[in-house]
């Protein structure tokens, strides 16, 4: 097949593992593989003074060159492997080998890794059963897992806030800056956004310890997430008119208006142009209060997740697909031709 059909297919199966499988199991989970490497450096850099930012960058040039080449060497290893193989599949007039297939697999497999659609609706509903039996203490245990605050004593009214903060936060973080540089520059594009955002999550605090360390990966992952987060609302505007939700000229008001409130400069756009779209508002206490509507509901919980899923597959189809069959693809395949020209020796 043309390598832009590829790209379309591997796109779609990247999709279908998220919906339909989800998240790898935590043990063969990549991200983690990376965390425990942050770990491990962490534990080792003595001295946070300055020289700490030089280690920050190094640590992440270090953390994303590595998956990168672990990525693309397993695909382009086991493909050319199977490709040994020789076997093929007529489809009508298109002939499809089985290490083509096999390509579109592990690339949608990996590409997937990178992102998260529907993750979120599996974290939130644990927390809805607890608050619609009025187990709010239980609801209080379980969002402690999906925010960085501390829930103890929380009302059911702030426990549905929270769960509706981090899916609208996590509609750039998680799903249109990792799919944006997937396009861009295929898989290295995607893997490039990850290790930043992973790395801003673990050392992005501005403290003694990590105010230097994590200097570079946070400012890196702000400036990639720069663009996506401004265009998000336009995305919800979108999503929000086929839902029938909200007054649509407000969510992009709201996101022009609300967005300083939040510490992030990214974050504050996709959380106020879902408030605005959803009618609710979302208060973190003591850091901010964005929209002018109630607070989430149990329900609105799920109206929540369902407006960033489709503001997510919109944004995939609609930008990521075409980038990714007109330029990531390519740029990926380089970067799979030169490690096949390595490895072509040994296999």
């Amino acid at each position: 097949m043309e390598l832009w059909v590829d790209a379309v297919f591997v796109i779609l199966v990247a999709l279908l593992i998220d919906r339909f499988i989800g998240e790898l199991p935590n043990r063969f989970h990549p991200l983690r593989w990376l965390g425990l490497m942050l770990g491990w450096i962490d534990r080792h850099i003595t001295d946070r003074g300055r020289i700490a930012k030089l280690w920050g960058f190094l640590s992440y040039l270090a953390m994303f060159l590595l998956i990168l080449f672990v990525t693309l060497s397993f695909i382009t290893v086991v493909c050319m492997l199977v490709a040994k193989t020789d076997i093929s599949f007529d489809i009508g007039t298109v002939s499809v080998s089985l290490a083509e297939i096999v390509w579109i697999l592990l690339t949608g497999l990996f590409m997937k890794v990178t992102f998260a659609v529907f993750s979120f609706r599996k974290h939130c509903r644990p927390i809805q059963d607890d608050l619609r039996s009025g187990k709010v203490e239980d609801a209080a245990v379980k969002v402690q897992m999906i925010v960085s605050r501390n829930t103890e004593g929380m009302d059911a009214e702030h426990i549905a806030s929270s769960c509706c903060e981090t899916i609208t936060e996590n509609l750039v973080d998680s799903v249109m800056s990792p799919t944006f540089y997937g396009g861009l520059l295929g898989l290295p594009g995607a893997i490039m956004f990850r290790c930043a955002n992973l790395m801003d999550a673990m050392w992005g605090y501005l403290n003694e310890k990590y105010g230097n360390l994590g200097f570079f990966p946070a400012k890196f992952d702000d400036v990639l997430g720069f663009l996506t987060a401004r265009v998000s609302p336009y995305f919800v505007v979108l999503a929000a008119k086929i839902m029938r939700f909200g007054d649509h000229p407000s969510i992009t008001e709201a996101a022009k208006n609300e967005h300083t409130k939040t510490p992030s400069p990214n974050s504050g756009y996709p959380m106020t142009a879902c408030a605005a779209a959803l009618g609710i508002s979302m208060e973190k206490k003591g850091v901010y209060v964005m929209g002018t509507g109630h607070l989430p509901t149990v329900d609105d919980i799920t109206r929540c997740y369902h407006l960033v899923e489709l503001t997510s597959i919109i944004f995939i189809l609609l930008i990521m697909l075409p980038l990714y069959a007109l330029i990531g693809v390519h740029v990926q395949v380089f970067f799979e031709g030169i490690l096949g020209g390595l490895f072509g020796g040994l296999i």
